[in-house]
Formats: structure tokens, C-alpha cells, sequence
């Protein structure tokens, strides 16, 4: 597998329309103007409504500060550091309240069923899909990715990501890391 390194803090900020806060984007793929998965990093800085992206599942985790309310749809979800990802519908009316001040969240966008997050909390064995693009996002510590013998190692503050055209028995490890799958 070829792992490409991006790093959170070389990504450019772009403003919120609504003025609450702002996205890095870590990778859109194939490409930034017709992107079919969207990896991101948001700074919530205050409360407001969720862009809508139809035909887009979303997943949404919180990397830094307390937490946040969301009512999806009249639906309440509350999403703090360490919780599970939630999924959604990208199309969804979402309105963001924040539980104690800014947060930092993670943002994966894919076609629907396409795709999965889920949090690496010490050492996560997976058997990926063939013909997927795959991502390991480490937030505050280091994380590893180990597949056929090669190991890659993931500053905290970087997102690592491949296609990869076959299954693969994959090990992830790390303690502040999110572990992404899209069926490509």
C-alpha cells in the first residue's frame, strides 16, 4: 500500500459562510472540485446550522474541547472527545450547539453505505475492503498502520490515506486516532 501523509497544519483554513468557525480540508478525492469522499477538520467556534450536502452521508467526531449538541432533523445527539462517530444524512437540517466552548471535530463525507469511522482506543485489528480508500487521522499522539510487513507511522496532527485495490488483513494502533473506510 502507498500511504500519503497530509498535515493538519498545512492545510489552508476556509471560512464558514456563517461565520462559526473554519474547515481544513485533509483530502478530497479523486479531486477538490468533484469529490466523491471529503476528509476535514472543522473549528466549531460558535453555535449555528451545518452546511447541507445531499447524496452525502456524513460522519462527525469530536477531536478536542467538550463536545457538542446536535439536533438532526428534531432528533438530539450529543458527540464529546472520545465518544463514538456519529453518522447522518449530509442532506439532514443540523443545528450545532457547542456544551462548554470551541471544539474540534473530524468530518468524513461519502456517498451513502459507503463508508465507515470508528476510533482507535490501543490496537485495532481490521480486514479492509478491496478497491477502498483508507485513512488513519491521528489527532494529539502518534498512531501506526501495519499491513503486509510494512508499517507506516502517523504523526499526531496527520491524516494518512491509500487506495488500495485488494483486502487486506490491516493493524491499527494508537490512543487519539480515527480510523476511516470508503468503499471506492
Amino acid at each position: 500500500m502507498n500511504w500519503q501523509l497530509v498535515a493538519l497544519d498545512h492545510a489552508v483554513p476556509q471560512p464558514w459562510r456563517n461565520g462559526g468557525g473554519v474547515t481544513r480540508e485533509l483530502l478530497t478525492w479523486p479531486s477538490a472540485s468533484d469529490w466523491r469522499v471529503r476528509i476535514s477538520v472543522a473549528d466549531v467556534e460558535e453555535a449555528g446550522p451545518f452546511s447541507r450536502f445531499a447524496g452525502i452521508e456524513r460522519w462527525f467526531a469530536v477531536l478536542a474541547g467538550e463536545g457538542v449538541l446536535l439536533d438532526i432533523d428534531g432528533a438530539p445527539h450529543r458527540v464529546t472527545r472520545g465518544g463514538a462517530p456519529l453518522r447522518f444524512d449530509g442532506d439532514a437540517a443540523v443545528e450545532c450547539q457547542l456544551v462548554a466552548g470551541p471544539t474540534r471535530d473530524l468530518n468524513l463525507m461519502a456517498p451513502p453505505g459507503a463508508a465507515r469511522m470508528q476510533r482507535v482506543e490501543g490496537a485495532l485489528e481490521i480486514r479492509s475492503p478491496a478497491f477502498a480508500l483508507l485513512a488513519l487521522h491521528a489527532h494529539d499522539t502518534p498512531a501506526r498502520v501495519q499491513s503486509g510487513g510494512a508499517i507506516m507511522e502517523v504523526p499526531a496532527r496527520h491524516l494518512a490515506w491509500c487506495l488500495s485495490s485488494t483486502a487486506a488483513e490491516i493493524a491499527v494502533t494508537g490512543t487519539d486516532a480515527l480510523w476511516m473506510e470508503v468503499r471506492t
